[in-house]
């Protein structure tokens, strides 16, 4: 009996646009079909009737979907006025309306006030778990989850639109465990008025914007064209907000090894000065920095009292 086709050793990161109605799940194993790639995941889930970026992590780039899935994100979404919904969004049922029309003068000064770090209650309608289930299917079998109101931070938020009365677009950037359409409820709340989000693109997750996306049919394309390559970004595109850390060969072959190396003075006090408030998987960050050979990554590491210990090590094949 032959044996089953693992896949190729393909590494890097491609920000995927999705379309509307595509899971995360679904892409995710679509692009890993088109590459026929080994390993494959994903930055932070983008629901089906949101379209936009969906960085998808290849190979060795998956060793760094937890630090992208802490990164700032950027929306831009449309609120209709009139009516709102059970899920906040255009599928769900109808469960107020009202005649009032928000005026964009009201909006902007509603706005304002939720920019900020803020207490928000997630929509019930979320994979938040509730006694180790998911709010949604506790939802959609009739319950109602109490959500405990959690931190978040709106870090700008601004009024790009309004095409007419029913209608207000906006865009934000967010910290991690921001949902829009709860923002778009308590905005509407706020307004006295009924809303819910009509429309919802994520132009942005961290390092990663729309300039650089493609369409599934776009990579179908490319790929077809044996030119798959040329949509990959390197695997350390996603760690641009760590500091990095230039290493010999010699010192690069320590680290693939697990082992530590000896940093230099200067190092030292260069990486001290770089270094942040960081969390990641709940785990404190503040010292990690990122070794490179040429540009490319070696391992994410620990620097501390004079050296530096590898957390993360990636074994990439050297660029041309």
């Amino acid at each position: 009996m032959a044996r089953r086709k693992k896949g190729q050793d393909v590494d890097g990161w491609i920000v995927l646009d999705k379309g509307l109605h595509l899971t995360s799940t679904d892409a995710v194993s679509r692009v890993r079909r088109l590459f026929d790639a080994k390993k494959a995941g994903h930055a932070g889930t983008l629901d089906p009737l949101a379209t936009g970026i969906l960085p998808i992590a290849l190979g060795e780039a998956t060793k760094t979907v937890a630090w992208l899935i802490e990164a700032n994100k950027s929306y831009r979404f449309t609120v209709e006025w009139g009516v709102s919904t059970n899920t906040q969004d255009r599928e769900g049922k109808i469960v107020s309306t009202s005649d009032l029309r928000p005026t964009r003068q009201a909006i902007e000064a509603a706005l304002a006030t939720f920019i900020g770090e803020i207490e928000q209650v997630p929509p019930i309608y979320s994979a938040i778990k509730v006694d180790g289930e998911r709010s949604y299917d506790l939802a959609r079998d009739g319950e109602v989850p109490e959500l405990k109101a959690r931190p978040v931070h709106l870090i700008e938020a601004r009024l790009v639109d309004v095409p007419d009365a029913d209608h207000a677009t906006i865009e934000c950037q967010c910290g991690k465990g921001f949902y829009v359409r709860a923002l778009a409820r308590d905005l509407a709340m706020a307004l006295g008025a009924e809303g819910h989000v009509s429309a919802l693109r994520r132009t942005g997750v961290g390092p990663f914007h729309e300039s650089a996306a493609i369409t599934l049919e776009k990579l179908q394309e490319v790929c077809d064209n044996a030119s798959a390559s040329d949509s990959l970004l390197p695997v350390e595109t996603a760690l641009d907000d760590i500091p990095a850390l230039a290493v010999t060969a010699e010192e690069a072959h320590r680290l693939r090894q697990g082992r530590g190396i000896v940093l230099l003075p200067h190092q030292v006090e260069e990486l001290r000065s770089k270094r942040k408030l960081r969390v990641v998987s709940g785990e404190d960050m503040s010292r990690a920095a990122l070794a490179t050979l040429q540009g490319q990554a070696v391992a994410i590491g620990d620097a501390r009292a004079g050296r530096f210990k590898p957390i993360r090590v990636f074994q990439l094949s050297a660029r041309d």
